[in-house]
């Protein structure tokens, strides 16, 4: 386990930025689908039901933290996970909100 307290006002910054990427339910959605595999732009936005302006930019802002990575064959650009490790992260907090609603409901059932 990282020694949280230890760590530089810089990495504090990029474990900062790196939820804030994630705070978007929209790119969260597109990480699920991509969690299946490799993807067109346009498979992703039909999946995502929103514009391919709005895909690409998101895209391109996970791109940037390396959550995702990208390699284009002739007009098509494909999408796939780069960093496997955000999968880790999303179990973590959906398990702990799962407790936390299974807690709520057994309190109320």
């Amino acid at each position: 386990m990282i020694d949280h307290q230890k760590m530089s006002p810089e990495a504090i910054d990029h474990v900062a930025s790196r939820f804030k990427v994630l705070s978007e339910p929209l790119r969260l959605q597109m990480l699920q689908f991509l969690e299946k595999g490799e993807a067109s732009v346009t498979a992703i936005t039909n999946a995502v039901n929103t514009t391919q302006p709005n895909v690409s930019k998101h895209l391109r802002i996970m791109q940037d933290e390396g959550l995702v990575a990208k390699r284009q064959e002739g007009n098509t650009v494909y999408y796939r996970i780069a960093d496997e490790s955000v999968f880790e992260l999303c179990e973590v907090v959906c398990g702990s909100l799962r407790n936390r609603f299974e807690a709520k409901s057994a309190m109320f059932g």
